[in-house]
């Protein structure tokens, strides 16, 4: 497993990024945007990461912006830790097993989300290619939020 980034929803991209790069000094590496999903994802690295060209390597934090206006409280703001695994059926069969619910099944091969005990929400993210879809997971019904 391999510790990947840490995602906060923000409200205002300008804002956040002035905050965030303007006075942490930390630095934007990649920028996506889903027309489908209705979000942006910008991903900032520490700035001697960055420099050091290790940005890839290290733990990023990820600003997720919801284009359609929400109201974040109780935490929402804080979103999840991500980890990458080497096989994504694997993972969430021995947390399955173990007696972790598995909030958010892979059904498409590449992603899952599980919970803590505090209700922390952990995103398990297929190493490389995402796998084909498989039973139980490509049926199995979400549970509860994450």
């Amino acid at each position: 497993m391999r510790y990947l980034h840490t995602m906060v929803r923000i409200t205002d991209i300008d804002r956040s990024l002035d905050f965030y790069c303007g006075k942490m000094g930390m630095v934007e590496v990649r920028r996506s945007e889903s027309e489908q999903g209705r979000f942006t994802l910008i991903f900032l690295a520490a700035r001697d990461n960055e420099s050091s060209g290790r940005s890839h390597a290290s733990p990023l934090l990820e600003l997720t912006y919801n284009w359609d206006p929400e109201t974040y409280s109780g935490g929402r703001n804080f979103g999840h830790l991500a980890y990458e695994v080497d096989d994504i059926y694997e993972t969430c069969q021995r947390l399955h097993d173990s007696g972790v619910t598995i909030n958010r099944p892979p059904r498409d091969g590449r992603m899952a989300f599980v919970k803590s005990p505090d209700g922390i929400s952990f995103e398990l993210l297929q190493k490389g290619a995402a796998k084909a879809p498989a039973e139980p997971w490509s049926s199995m019904a979400n549970t509860g939020a994450w």
